[in-house]
Order: structure tokens, then C-alpha cells, then sequence
């Protein structure tokens, strides 16, 4: 099948996709013994390969895989158009409920699990299970589906005691609410991953590709299995080699990369260098405007698409921290991305271009400058001008995947104009993978956020799908960069792989629960671990360490959603001032009297204004500014009531206090488990959490320390600042 197969089960490399052997279950049941495909279409003969590696795994015999029907009971996948037998189980209204992507999967129980092959192809209608769809991602998602339901990791747990297990029980339909499910790689040709922190690139090694395409392939199964059918290769900070990915010199090894990935239903997109004309083509401008530049984008995109023919597009970082774009000729972002656009739109090719652009160079002093407001104001503007085939990636917050942020009040601004929300699903201020810090919970605050762009209702999940102000349009989603390097487990800290299967379900689904997610992530990870029952006290106990892991993190790092407080350039461990006196615009403005940044329309930078009614009135007043955004909206003194009925300056205190702590529990409850766990899995989560528990008291007495000496008032419980 692949490496996975070679690979130790604790060493993580499998993910939740080592399909543990079932025990209880002596040989393959019945109605898994044949798999019946129709059709010769890679992804669904990936769906078949990935159902058969599943099952043998499971329950240790290998199914057969069969073109034709065959005389006893069977599991059937295929389209609707193209399998007959998919085809007469379900109704055309059952069939026209599956959008392009979705699925229907349909079992029943077995009269009689040792079914005889005597019978008739009549007498066995009915007596099979079905996966279909109207595409073959389709299928290949619900493959994926019943076997998280067989693991154990939806509906339950699924505990056969004998050989004769039945058909599940299933009449399930599910399509996935964004059509654009996307991953951001920010990996460099040298090797490098810029804010990685899993190990180097899976893709480049010493400024060429990679030669492990069994590693690769791998990953194609992780990112299919969570409904992932998007993927950029390449940072979006694209530097001298990466400028040559849309040239002959690697274009073939952009193709090989890309038969991959489509074997699994993803399609993949290169960053691109918005100033290729004159790095690559010898022009002396990149002026949007310019009809050279626009003739020689038409003609290197042709170049592009005759290699990879279903490439999905570029994605472009221009005008942000100092990256080429067309601010340079006095042009706007529609411009830019319109001109790439029109050159793309005769192959299908989407622009997704970053609403990342802020002053990268500002004056510490400058208190009318906000980086909060620069999104928003860069584009708003341009709402409606841009192409059929543009979509503007939009941050979750305002200023850069802070552990607390507000939403970017972008969304629902933008009535005219497709887009994507971008998550960061590495974890450049959440702990770089040292920490564990379970994102789901942040992720969901931000999807279910109500921006009331059209009155009560119009959430960010609504926007983003494109369900609110343009539902027949296909360019709309979520994306989010990503943390998996070289290390064995992906994601250097193993639970951290939470985060990365967390992210397409949630993308697939963002109704699911922060809890659900959790569970079913833990069940299908370490169901076949713990104790006799299946592991209850072990799964239960993992997934709170997971929900309770983002507000652990957040207590003992920056309060009140102030944000920044951390080393420049590499950004892990605490420095309070350490961005105060930069360029970045990333302030907190703590004085002697007080702290936070005044962005209210009364009397600071306007920011709050930037919201639709009521949520700009509530983040204008400290009465109704949520606690944990305060400082984010406003300068409060030290001695400002919060409304859990603590001063700002004891709540610092006591958050961090307190966080530390429950930094050190996290530890101790991992340490309880330990009877229940594999070792060699233990062992490498047990490093993390101990230095996690270490580094928590270190990030409280530096916060803590500095607020004592700024403000000089004491802590009420007279514990240890220094």
C-alpha cells in the first residue's frame, strides 16, 4: 500500500489511519468480503485500495476487489451515473440530494452472515452495502466515512464480539458545506518550512523535489480522509528558486507531485511571484496594466497548464511584508489579480489572492496607524471589481492568528466578492507544537460568529460557504496553513495531529462540535488502547487535555486579547516589549497607568467602526467589550473592573498563576495514563508536556513581573513576582 504499512503504529506515522486490529472479530465478516467497483477511475480506485487496506487491517483478512457483481453479499462503490447497482438504491431524489462532493452510504443488517453463494443475483437485491456519489471524490469520502465508523469514531462505538458481525446500520448523507477545502503549505525549496515546527519539507530537499513519493502519498491520504481537496506546495513567500516552479526547470516534477494528489482528489496550486515578468521574462516592469505583462502571464500560463493540466490555480501574496505587487505602478489589488485571472480563466484557473497587506514599516510613535484596520480598508473598496475566477483569502482575525483576536470584520463587508477564511492551523503564537493547544474551540468561536451583515443569522460559516450572499458560487471555502513537516509523527507533537484532522472536519462540517471532533479524533488515535471496555476513562480523559488545552494556553500567555507578546522573528517563549518598539504595528501600550490599544470610534483608531451593528457598539464601550477582547479595543487602567469582577491587573495575576498550573496538570494527567498507553507513543507526547509544564512558569513570572514593575501594585494572594 504504502510506507504507512511499514511503519511502527506508535510512532504516529499512521495518524488516525492505522486502522487497529479488532480482536474480538477472528476472520473478515461477511459483508465485507468482496468489494464491487464499476469503473476505472484513479480516485475511486484509490477509494477501493484505501476500503480493502482498511478492512484487512481491521480484521486481518484481505477482501477481494471485483469489477462485476458477484453471488454474495458485498459492499458496492461507484457514481450514479456509472453503477448500476448505486444507481437502483437510491431514488432520483436520494441521488439529487448528493451535491458534487458528498455521498450516500446505505447498509442494512444480514439475515444470514454466512450467506450462501448459491444464491441468485434476485434474491440478493437489497443485500449490500453502498457508497456512491455523484463524482468519485464523492465515493472516496465515504470510504473514509464508514471507516472511521467501523474504528469506532462516529455513531459510538462499534464493539463486534464474533465473526459474524453484521452490515452496519447506516443511512447516511453528507455533503461538505465549503466547496474549497484547502491547505497552505509554506515550504521552501532549500528545505525549509517558514513557521514550521514539525520538521523539514516533505516536498523539497536542497532546492529540489522530493524523490519520497511514497511519503507524499501518504500525506494525500491523510488530507482525503478529512475531505482536504485543495493544496497549495509552496510558501506564499516565494523566494528566488520557488520563482522558477512555472518554468520548464521544474514543471515536470510539479506534475509528478500533482498525479499524486489527484489519485486522491486533490488538486494542487503553486504560490507564484507576483514579479515574475522580470525575474524570469527580462521586462522591466510588472505592472499589471501593461499589456507585456498580461501577454506574458498568458503565455507562461499556457506553459503551466500544458504540464499540469488540472492545476488549480496560483495564489499570490503581493504588496504584504515586502513582496512585489502592483502598489509599485500606483495600481490597486484588483489590478493584479484581475490580470493573473484573465490569464488563468481559459484553463479553469482560480487567483486566490491574500488579504494579508498592511504597513509593514511603521512608526512605533504613530497612534493613529492600526494594523487592525489595514484589510478591511485595503479592500473593502474594491468590493465587486474583481474576476469570476479571483477569491481573496481572508485571515480569521485582523492582525496575524494571535491566540485571541476578534473576527476581521472583512467578512460580510465583502457583499460582491468571492472568499476564503484562513486559519493557521501551525502554531506560530499558540505554542509551535512544544505546547499543546487544541485549535477546534478558537475555530468554531470564529465560525459561529455572527457578523449580522444581513441582519441576525449571517454567521461566518454562512459567509465564508458562500451560502449568504452567493450561493451558486463554487469559489468559496476555507483554508488553512499547514503543520505537518518530516518528523516521523507529522506533526512533531503527536497530539498536535489533532489540529490537522480537526481542520477538514470542520471544513467539511463546521456545525460539528469542538467536543465531537475531539472525541472521534481520540477514538480513532487511541481506541484500541486503554483500558478493557474500550478505553472510556482513557478517551474521556485525552479529550479533555484537548478542549481544555487552548484556554491552558491562552491564560498563561497574553491577556485580554492584547496578543504580541512574544520573541521577535522567531516568536516562541514571552518579551513583553519585544514588538513594542518595532515596525510591525503590533503594540500594547502599557504605561505605568494602565494597557491596551484605544480602537474605538470615539476616541482611538476607529477599528471598532469597522463592524456591522450591534457588534461595533458592543466592542466600543467597556461595558459590553467582552473580557477577553478588552485590551484588544481599548487603554484601560490597571485598576478597571473587568466583568468577572477582577482589575485587569489581578486578572493578570491570577491567569497566569493559574495557567502555569494547569500547564503542570496537563502533564500530571498524561503521567496517570500511562498503563493505558503504548510506550514508545507516551513517551513522546510525556517531552512535550514536560516542557510545556516548564515553560508555562517561565511565561508567568516574566507577564507577571513586568505588570508588577509597571504598575507596581501587588498581587492580593502575596504570591512570588519578582
Amino acid at each position: 500500500m504504502s510506507k504507512l504499512m511499514d511503519m511502527p503504529k506508535e510512532s504516529g506515522y499512521a495518524a488516525w489511519l492505522h486502522y487497529s486490529r479488532n480482536s474480538k472479530v477472528e476472520k473478515l465478516p461477511a459483508w465485507c468480503r468482496v468489494i464491487v467497483v464499476h469503473g476505472t477511475d484513479e480516485v475511486l480506485q484509490s477509494a477501493a485500495s484505501e476500503l480493502q487496506h482498511g478492512l484487512t487491517s481491521m480484521f486481518g483478512q484481505q477482501p477481494k476487489i471485483s469489477a462485476v457483481p458477484v453471488n454474495t453479499p458485498f459492499i458496492a462503490l461507484g457514481t450514479f451515473p456509472e453503477h448500476p447497482l448505486v444507481a437502483e438504491r437510491f431514488s432520483a431524489k436520494e441521488q439529487a440530494e448528493v451535491s458534487a462532493e458528498g455521498y450516500r452510504i446505505r447498509g442494512i443488517e444480514m439475515p444470514d452472515p454466512a450467506y450462501s453463494a448459491s444464491h441468485g443475483n434476485d434474491d440478493i437485491k437489497g443485500q449490500y452495502v453502498t457508497i456512491a456519489g455523484q463524482t468519485s471524490k464523492g465515493v472516496l469520502y465515504g470510504v473514509f466515512h464508514l471507516l472511521r465508523y467501523l474504528q469506532g469514531g462516529l455513531d459510538g462505538k462499534l464493539k463486534p464480539t464474533t465473526e459474524s458481525v453484521h452490515v452496519p446500520i447506516l443511512d447516511q448523507l453528507s455533503n461538505p458545506a465549503n466547496s474549497i477545502r484547502m491547505i497552505n503549505h509554506w515550504d521552501n525549496m532549500d528545505g525549509s518550512i517558514e513557521r514550521g515546527y514539525a520538521g523539514g519539507s516533505i516536498f523539497y530537499d536542497n532546492n529540489a523535489f522530493t524523490t519520497n513519493m511514497e511519503r507524499l502519498r501518504d500525506y494525500a491520504r491523510l488530507l482525503a480522509s478529512v475531505g482536504i481537496q485543495a493544496l497549495s506546495i509552496n510558501n506564499v513567500n516565494v523566494h528566488q528558486v520557488e520563482t522558477e516552479l512555472i518554468t520548464d526547470k521544474f514543471l515536470p516534477d510539479v506534475a509528478k507531485v500533482a498525479a499524486v494528489f489527484r489519485a486522491y482528489g486533490i488538486q494542487i496550486y503553486l504560490s507564484i511571484n507576483y514579479a515574475s515578468p522580470i525575474q524570469l521574462g527580462g521586462l522591466t516592469t510588472a505592472d499589471p496594466l501593461e499589456p507585456a505583462v498580461a501577454e506574458w502571464w498568458q503565455t507562461k500560463a499556457q506553459e503551466v497548464y500544458a504540464a499540469v493540466p488540472d492545476l488549480g490555480g496560483f495564489v499570490v501574496k503581493a504588496d504584504s511584508e515586502n513582496r512585489p505587487g502592483p502598489f509599485s505602478y500606483g495600481r490597486h489589488h484588483a489590478d493584479g489579480a484581475n490580470m493573473l485571472a484573465d490569464a488563468l480563466q481559459p484553463y479553469g484557473g482560480r487567483v486566490i489572492w491574500r488579504c494579508f497587506v498592511y504597513n509593514c514599516k511603521q512608526d512605533w510613535r504613530d497612534r493613529k496607524t492600526d494594523r487592525a484596520r489595514a484589510a478591511f480598508d485595503h479592500f473593502k473598496p474594491l468590493d465587486g471589481l474583481f474576476r469570476e475566477n479571483v477569491i481573496l483569502q481572508i485571515k480569521n482575525g485582523p492582525m496575524d492568528f494571535q491566540v485571541r483576536e476578534p473576527v476581521s470584520p472583512l467578512f460580510g463587508a465583502l457583499e460582491s466578492t468571492q472568499i476564503l477564511l484562513e486559519f493557521q492551523i501551525a502554531q506560530e503564537y499558540t505554542g509551535q507544537q512544544k505546547h499543546l493547544c487544541y485549535l477546534v474551540p478558537q475555530w468554531k468561536e470564529v465560525l459561529d460568529f455572527d457578523t449580522y451583515a444581513q441582519g441576525k443569522g449571517s454567521t461566518i460559516k454562512r459567509i465564508v460557504s458562500g451560502a449568504l450572499h452567493s450561493p451558486k458560487h463554487t469559489n468559496y471555502g476555507i483554508v488553512a496553513v499547514s503543520n505537518i513537516g518530516a518528523d516521523t509523527n507529522w506533526t512533531g507533537h503527536l497530539l498536535a495531529q489533532s489540529n490537522l484532522y480537526g481542520y477538514g472536519r470542520l471544513a467539511w462540517d463546521p456545525d460539528l462540535s469542538a467536543d465531537e471532533i475531539a472525541d472521534e479524533w481520540v477514538r480513532l488515535t487511541f481506541g484500541r488502547q486503554g483500558n478493557s471496555d474500550g478505553g472510556t476513562d482513557l478517551i474521556s480523559t485525552l479529550k479533555q487535555m484537548l478542549l481544555d488545552s487552548w484556554n491552558v494556553y491562552e491564560s498563561y500567555t497574553a491577556p485580554l486579547g492584547v496578543g504580541w507578546m512574544v520573541s521577535p522573528d522567531h516568536h516562541y517563549g514571552p518579551d513583553v516589549d519585544g514588538y513594542e518598539y518595532s515596525m510591525w504595528g503590533t503594540y500594547h501600550f502599557a504605561d505605568c497607568w494602565g494597557i491596551g490599544v484605544d480602537r474605538t470610534t470615539a476616541t482611538g483608531t476607529g477599528y471598532a467602526g469597522q463592524y456591522f451593528s450591534p457588534n461595533t457598539d458592543i466592542y466600543e464601550s467597556t461595558d459590553t467589550c467582552p473580557d477577553e477582547l478588552l485590551l484588544f479595543f481599548h487603554h484601560v487602567p490597571y485598576t478597571h473592573l473587568l466583568h468577572s469582577g477582577q482589575t485587569v491587573i489581578q486578572h493578570i495575576y491570577d491567569t497566569h498563576f493559574e495557567g502555569a498550573e494547569r500547564a503542570a496538570h496537563l502533564r500530571d494527567t498524561w503521567v496517570s495514563l500511562r498503563g493505558q498507553l503504548n510506550a514508545a507513543m507516551y513517551e513522546q507526547v510525556l517531552e512535550r508536556l514536560e516542557h510545556q509544564a516548564e515553560h508555562a512558569k517561565e511565561w508567568r513570572d516574566r507577564i507577571n513581573t513586568y505588570f508588577y514593575r509597571k504598575s507596581g501594585i501587588a498581587d492580593q494572594k502575596d504570591r512570588p513576582i519578582y
